[in-house]
């Protein structure tokens, strides 16, 4: 989806030219785009008078803003010791391979997949674990990991 003034305007009309209001509308871009793009900063900023230096430092200090552009489907995987001792460190390079993600971490360029890495989902007894989008998905393999991208790439 691209930015266009007409998007960002819809957003900006709900918040009056306040500062206190900058949290609350980087979360609505962020719901909008699935990350904030640099476009949607400087307008949220000259919209509520806020300088683009504060904005950035809030969207950097929460982890829930994302600065670069995530997929459609957010996939976890848990690399906490539990997990790790039931082979999740090859699970995750199954994903990473098949999404063909270049790095530890990242979004495949059709925007489809956003695989990372966690240190708990609070699952160790289904481990390994991975969660993508908000199911959990335990005992996995490297197998089950390619079958699960199966069915997400369906969605």
């Amino acid at each position: 989806m691209s930015v266009t003034f007409k998007s960002l305007e819809t957003i900006l009309d709900q918040y009056p030219p306040n500062p206190e209001h900058l949290i609350s509308a980087l979360q609505d871009v962020q719901a909008k785009f699935s990350y904030i793009p640099k476009e949607a900063m400087t307008a949220v900023c000259d919209h509520l008078g806020v300088p683009v230096s504060r904005g950035w430092a809030v969207a950097t200090f929460y982890k829930a803003f994302s600065l670069e552009p995530k997929g459609e489907h957010e996939i976890s995987v848990c690399l906490g010791t539990a997990c790790h001792v039931r082979g999740a460190r090859n699970v995750y390079e199954k994903f990473r391979r098949d999404l063909a993600i270049p790095g530890e971490e990242g979004t495949t360029k059709d925007l489809k997949f956003t695989l990372r890495q966690v240190r708990c989902l609070g699952c160790c007894s289904m481990a390994p674990v991975a969660q993508i989008d908000e199911e959990v998905h335990g005992g996995l393999s490297q197998r089950k990991a390619g079958t699960l991208l199966k069915q997400f790439r369906k969605r």
